[in-house]
């Protein structure tokens, strides 16, 4: 069995603000061992399962973040960018089920550290129509790809918009949000014990049956600046819905990598921090 593991780390054990997770933040060491953990915990799950292949994937910000020794022995680690597919970089049809871990809500909920991709600089995205963000974006891709995602961890928001999205994935809230920046947090042993215990348990589970991408889909992203949506319209295939508003028809993968293209420009014309 092959499983592939996409680790973000806002929604990790015990972390709730931008210090905790950025490499400028004054507790971003101890963020980035207590993303780890969380990994860590995942793949003995995961090889408990009878995972003979785990690959990681550091999905955040940097994606420098885990410490290549402070990883299980058990898997490999895809680390540092660009990568074409960003938070699924490595992601294959080969690969029998995907783990997200520390995964967070999308741009306008109330969750930990919620966003979509880019901070404030994204301010909502559609899916055909229905909105999205990093947990919808990558089980959609995954169905494209025919992975089923398993399992997810996060705080109590992201673990809802999972659910939303695919209720067969089991989800660990490793906290529940009081506000943007504030947890009820989950003790950390007991956090990592039940998201060994539930990747155990969803790996070794009867895959569901996941509904696939549709054939062609249409990706709409709202920018906070009207400067990022007016240059990405120099792409082609790009479209325009209002003055921040774009969007693009394609399949997926494709479009969710063509997407990592529009974010690119977007850095190079902004200068914004992820959580202002």
């Amino acid at each position: 069995m092959r499983i592939y593991i996409s680790a973000d780390m806002e929604g990790v054990t015990g972390l709730v603000d931008a210090d905790d997770v950025q490499p400028s933040g004054r507790d971003y060491e101890r963020g980035r061992l207590m993303m780890a953990e969380d990994v860590n915990a995942a793949v003995r799950g995961a090889v408990a399962a009878g995972a003979t292949e785990i690959t990681v994937n550091d999905a955040h910000g940097p994606m420098r973040n885990i410490l290549p020794e402070s990883l299980h022995p058990a898997a490999r680690l895809i680390r540092g960018k660009p990568k074409h597919m960003g938070m699924l970089e490595g992601l294959t049809a080969e690969q029998d089920a995907m783990i997200c871990v520390g995964y967070h809500s999308r741009a306008g909920a109330l969750g930990v550290l919620s966003h979509s991709f880019m901070g404030h600089e994204i301010e909502d995205m559609w899916l055909d129509g229905r909105p999205v963000g990093e947990i919808g974006l990558a089980h959609a891709t995954a169905a494209a790809i025919s992975v089923p995602v398993a399992a997810l961890t996060g705080d109590d928001f992201a673990c809802a918009e999972m659910t939303e999205w695919d209720a067969s994935v089991r989800t660990v809230a490793v906290k529940c949000a009081r506000d943007r920046f504030a947890a009820d947090l989950r003790p950390a042993d007991e956090a990592r014990a039940a998201i060994e215990r539930t990747v155990t348990a969803s790996l070794s589970a009867t895959p569901s049956v996941f509904t696939a991408a549709a054939a062609r889909s249409t990706l709409a992203v709202r920018w906070q600046s009207a400067s990022v949506a007016s240059t990405l319209l120099g792409i082609p295939g790009v479209t325009s819905t209002d003055s921040r508003t774009v969007q693009a028809q394609g399949t997926l993968p494709t479009l969710y990598r063509l997407f990592g293209v529009w974010m690119r420009v977007a850095a190079s014309l902004t200068n914004q921090p992820p959580y202002c």
